[in-house]
């Protein structure tokens, strides 16, 4: 398929800018696969669509801290770097995205804090605007994560056109959010309050957990037309041998074995065995998903809206079905859902 296939016009005023005033209190479009039905209802209402048995597969990453706002040596001009990843934990290493990257260059020193707190060195241009830093800290890796933890911003997306609150360190994370890692948070699962959580446990569905930290790969615009020249950017995921035997159980029982959100879904459909099943596997997966595709495992999805021409969207598309998932859109701008990482959920079953 074509990326212009999965192009549409997203009026802005539907961007939520803003969570809803309870995680579960989001709305809810239910897309049936097999019937071509659109059920509007609210998060909560998801207790209806899951039994004894069935399994729901969360992704337990957890958002830090990523933006930092900070000055260059000398000239004294105001930078931001988005921390990306670890590269070496022993010499402070990682890899980030600077802007504006014209004017920071290898060897530059880099200064954070009122007081100076941090100091990083620029040791390599990876991209455009990626560069390689290195944080010049003596201290222990308990107070440098402290240090970064306090000048470090939540990494709201740039379509949330607000700086961010000191609610948006809880709400811009799952309430099971336990592996620090990701940039961006699995925004599916922010609709799970703890009490809907306990609700779903009382009536017999079992949660197993998985780990992928999302990177800015997921948002990564697609620049070329054919999708199957596209490369994604790796990210690190692990399955571990808790999570298979739950999601193995309920394939084996012929349960509702649900993808609590793409990220899930991606992690999960990059390690499977040739009959179909999850296998524990720990590493990095560049996997793109686009029609038409064969899931092994799931057999329903929670998902948000996504921009147009991403790899969010093109998944969901396969996921689906290209047409069904194209209408719900269309409906979701009808009805004025909310967009994005802030914005209602969908249920694909």
């Amino acid at each position: 398929m074509k990326l212009s296939q999965f192009k549409f016009d997203l009026p802005p005023n539907l961007i939520s800018q803003n969570p809803s005033k309870n995680r579960d209190e989001s709305r809810l479009m239910v897309v049936h696969r097999n019937t071509g039905e659109i059920e509007h209802l609210q998060f909560k209402d998801i207790l209806k669509f899951f039994d004894e048995g069935d399994v729901m597969v969360v992704n337990n990453t957890k958002v830090f801290p990523a933006r930092l706002y900070g000055r260059k040596e000398k000239t004294g001009a105001k930078i931001e770097v988005f921390l990306l990843r670890e590269l070496n934990k022993q010499n402070r290493l990682w890899d980030v995205i600077v802007d504006p990257a014209r004017k920071i260059r290898v060897g530059n020193k880099l200064y954070f804090g009122d007081n100076e707190e941090l100091v990083a060195e620029v040791i390599d241009n990876t991209t455009s605007r990626g560069r390689t830093i290195r944080f010049l800290h003596d201290g222990t890796e308990e107070e440098f994560k402290a240090i970064l933890d306090t000048l470090g911003e939540t990494p709201l997306p740039k379509y949330i056109k607000r700086k961010p609150s000191e609610e948006d360190r809880e709400r811009y994370q799952t309430v099971y959010a336990k592996y620090e890692g990701a940039v961006a948070a699995p925004t599916a699962g922010m609709h799970f309050s703890r009490e809907l959580i306990k609700r779903l446990e009382i009536q017999g569905t079992n949660f197993a957990e998985i780990t992928l930290h999302t990177g800015l790969g997921t948002f990564r615009p697609i620049e070329v037309e054919d999708l199957s020249k596209h490369k994604m950017d790796a990210e690190y995921f692990r399955v571990e041998e808790e999570a298979c035997e739950i999601v193995n159980k309920g394939i084996a029982e012929r349960r509702r074995v649900c993808a609590v959100g793409t990220t899930t879904l991606r992690a999960m459909e990059s390690t499977v065995t040739a009959r179909g099943l999850l296998k524990p596997a720990e590493g990095w997966t560049n996997l793109f998903i686009h029609p038409p595709y064969d899931f092994s495992i799931v057999n329903s999805l929670i998902t948000n809206f996504h921009l147009p021409k991403t790899s969010l969207l093109i998944m969901v598309c396969a996921f689906a079905g290209y047409d069904l998932a194209m209408k719900a859109y269309e409906e979701a701008i009808k009805e004025k859902y909310g967009f994005f990482s802030y914005g209602d959920a969908m249920l694909i079953i």
